[in-house]
């Protein structure tokens, strides 16, 4: 099964509702070599989703002393289309390795 790391509003169980139909199973993780900031969202749909203007966004560094805590969610293929669908075009889904040394989908800055 495909995991999913997000520091962000997919860790909302509400989002996790409105876009998958359930709450995801998952864990704490952490992912190095990338810092957090803000963006700002304009999507209508997203907007009502989340209730939030701005979501975190993730920008690589490279550097192993910059780390950003979240969650790591099992999901299916087709939770992760519905995850590009809810993201905007600010993000876009790599493979990374957390800390746990697990390899996860996660959405950073274009």
């Amino acid at each position: 099964m495909p995991l999913l790391f997000s520091y962000g509003t997919l860790r909302d169980p509400a989002v996790q509702m409105a876009n998958f139909g359930r709450e995801l199973p998952g864990h704490p993780d952490r992912i190095l070599g990338f810092r957090l900031e803000r963006v700002q969202i304009t999507d209508p749909r997203v907007l009502a989703v989340s209730r939030q203007s701005h979501h975190p966004i993730l920008h690589a560094t490279g550097s192993p002393a910059d780390g950003v805590d979240g969650a790591v969610f099992e999901v299916t293929d087709e939770d992760l289309l519905l995850a590009d669908e809810y993201e905007v075009d600010d993000y876009h889904r790599v493979e990374a390795t957390l800390a746990s040394g697990a390899t996860a989908w996660v959405y950073i800055a274009r």
